[in-house]
């Protein structure tokens, strides 16, 4: 079931549950039986990921919690601003895009969200399982998320695997039925929870090198095709380059990239273009 942004649901709470069990198995489970928490080892291995699952769980509450960024009340795009040259209209009739639903005007990039009922800046999409949409202002929370999240699965995994095959005598680790059995469910459940999120960071990563939101890759293939089939090329307008497109989502200060913090560049309104003309160019 989904709920409004800011509320707590079985998603977000299946994910916590999971992080728990996850680093419990791996920290009190799978260490103890591999290198034993008693070896600089062990110790070292615990702490690290016990960092790394402290950056999940930090992350996963900034993403859920914070806004994806809201349409200011009364606005309405300056079609007259030399600043910005590129604007996006309807499909059909060819006018400014207004949202009816929440009675504005919608930013380049804007798109209305029927699970949050509004309109969210530079929308991504809706994730039930941070019950909040994806955009301009936590879309490099989610990502920074979902890259420690890859990192300590497959992290969890190493540890997991090494603990199945290093061999430990029964009688010295009583118990020790039960804890291979906690470490192969354990296991069972990581593996295709790190493919997944694998692929999701994978995705996000290719959407980010070429500036373009999930939304707007789906818009794109129908735009190349329809521009295929006229003769023509298509470019979307807010690639900028790789360096550029990094910059724009992940902030220009690249020792914050993997920080929770925000330094998104812009306020969400408005957007360089690739038909920009450069600062350094002198006007005709």
């Amino acid at each position: 079931m989904g709920g409004r942004q800011g509320y707590l649901t079985l998603p977000i709470f299946s994910v916590v549950a999971a992080i728990g069990y996850v680093y419990y198995t791996t920290v009190f489970v799978a260490v103890p039986r591999w290198l034993g928490l008693s070896t600089a080892a062990g110790v070292a291995n615990a702490t690290a990921f016990t960092a790394l699952a402290a950056a999940c769980l930090a992350t996963y509450a900034v993403a859920v919690r914070r806004d994806p960024g809201r349409v200011p009340p009364g606005f309405v795009p300056d079609v007259e601003d030399a600043e910005s040259t590129v604007h996006e209209i309807k499909r059909k009739g060819g006018d400014l895009r207004y949202c009816q639903k929440c009675c504005h005007y919608k930013p380049p990039r804007a798109h209305h969200c029927r699970v949050c009922k509004r309109c969210v800046l530079k929308m991504d999409h809706h994730c039930i399982w941070i019950n909040n949409c994806v955009g301009h202002e936590n879309y490099k929370i989610f990502l920074v998320f979902v890259l420690y999240a890859v990192v300590a699965s497959f992290y969890a995994l190493i540890l997991i695997i090494g603990s199945v095959l290093h061999s430990v005598p029964k009688d010295e680790q009583p118990g020790s039925d039960s804890s291979r059995t906690s470490i192969i469910i354990c296991g069972v459940i990581l593996s295709p929870l790190a493919l997944a999120l694998a692929v999701l960071l994978g995705w996000h990563i290719y959407l980010i090198l070429q500036n373009k939101t999930t939304i707007e890759y789906h818009e794109g293939v129908r735009a190349m095709w329809l521009a295929e089939k006229g003769g023509d090329l298509y470019h979307h307008p807010y690639d900028l380059g790789v360096y550029e497109n990094l910059i724009s989502v992940l902030g220009p200060n690249i020792f914050c990239w993997l920080c929770p913090v925000l330094n998104t560049v812009g306020n969400g309104l408005r957007y360089r273009t690739s038909y920009d003309i450069p600062i350094s160019t002198p006007p005709m």
